[in-house]
C-alpha cells in the first residue's frame, strides 16, 4: 500500500467523521426546534379560551363544552337542548332568541356563550311551573289569542316577564316600547299588548276591535 493510498483512506476517513458530526449537530437542532414548538403550542394552548364551562340557565349549573365564537342561542338550541329560544334573523333584529340574563332581555344570537359565565340565564323553558303549568304571562297571551304561528311567542313571554319584573303595572304604550324589539310576522301585535295588559291586571287598556 503506497503513501498516496494512505491519504486517500485518512482523507474518506475525516470525511465520514465529519459528515457524521453534521448529523448529529442537525439532529440536535431539530430536536430543539421540536421542543420549542411544543413549548410554543403549549403556551398557545395557556392562552386560549377554556372550552368546557359551567352556565346556569333555569337554575341549573350545567357543564357545556363550548367554542370560542360559539353564540348563546346555538348552546342554549343545539348542546342544552333548550329549543324554546328560537332562532330567526341570527341577527339582532327579530327578537326571537330573546333570554333573559339576571332579570335582563338579551338578544342570545348576538351574545357569546363564553361571556354569560357567571349570569343567571332565563329561557322559556324556565317561566313554567314546577309541575310544568304556563306562566301567567303565557296564560295571557293565550286568552288574547296572541300567538299566531308562534315562532315569535317565546321571545314576547321573555320580554313581557322581564317588563313586569321592572314595571309591575305598565301601560300600554310601555309595554309598546318593551316590545318592539320583537318582530312578529303574523302582526298580531296588538294581541300580544292585550297579552301583556291582562297578565299585569290593566284591563282598562285591553283593545278589541269591532
Amino acid at each position: 500500500m503506497t503513501l498516496e493510498d494512505d491519504a486517500q483512506r485518512y482523507s474518506r476517513r475525516e470525511f465520514i467523521k465529519r459528515v457524521i458530526a453534521s448529523g448529529a449537530v442537525a439532529s440536535a437542532a431539530v430536536a430543539m426546534g421540536s421542543m420549542a414548538g411544543c413549548a410554543s403550542r403549549r403556551a398557545a394552548v395557556a392562552g386560549s379560551v377554556e372550552r368546557l364551562v359551567s352556565l346556569d340557565v333555569n337554575g341549573q349549573v350545567r357543564r357545556v363544552d363550548v367554542l370560542p365564537q360559539e353564540t348563546l342561542a346555538m348552546t342554549l338550541r343545539y348542546k342544552l337542548g333548550l329549543t324554546g329560544t328560537k332562532l330567526g334573523c341570527d341577527r339582532a333584529e327579530c327578537g326571537a332568541c330573546t333570554v333573559m340574563m339576571d332579570d335582563v332581555t338579551y338578544y342570545s344570537c348576538s351574545t357569546l356563550t363564553h361571556a354569560v359565565r357567571g349570569r343567571k340565564v332565563v329561557t322559556i323553558e324556565g317561566l313554567r311551573g314546577p309541575n310544568g303549568e304556563l306562566h301567567p304571562v303565557q296564560k295571557a297571551f293565550v286568552e288574547e289569542l296572541a300567538p299566531q304561528c308562534g315562532f315569535c311567542t317565546p321571545g314576547q313571554v321573555v320580554a313581557t316577564v322581564a317588563l313586569l319584573k321592572r314595571n309591575p303595572k305598565p301601560t300600554r304604550d310601555e309595554a309598546r316600547h318593551a316590545l318592539s324589539g320583537n318582530l312578529c310576522r303574523c302582526a298580531a301585535y296588538d294581541n300580544y299588548l292585550n297579552g301583556v295588559m291582562r297578565a299585569c291586571g290593566n284591563h282598562a287598556e285591553i283593545h278589541h276591535g269591532a
